[in-house]
């Protein structure tokens, strides 16, 4: 068995440019994971990640590390 879906059902990831990135993931011993991503790459993410915002007239989406589905090099 299995599950069967159509193209047009599928959900195209979102590609986005990242301005800036915080500290990590905050650790149960205190200390910080290194971020994969860095300001200036650019991400695919799911249509529905994160949350929008507007700053100063500009729309971003803020969202989770574990959101993002690939660095595009």
């Amino acid at each position: 068995g299995g599950i069967l879906i159509p193209d047009n059902a599928t959900e195209k990831p979102t590609q986005g440019k990242v301005e800036r990135v915080g500290p990590g993931k905050l650790l149960k011993n205190g200390d910080f994971a290194a971020m994969s991503v860095k300001e200036g790459d650019i991400i695919l993410f799911g249509k529905y990640s994160g949350t929008e915002v507007k700053v100063n007239g500009k729309e971003l989406v803020i969202m989770r590390e574990d959101d993002i589905m690939a660095i595009i090099e």
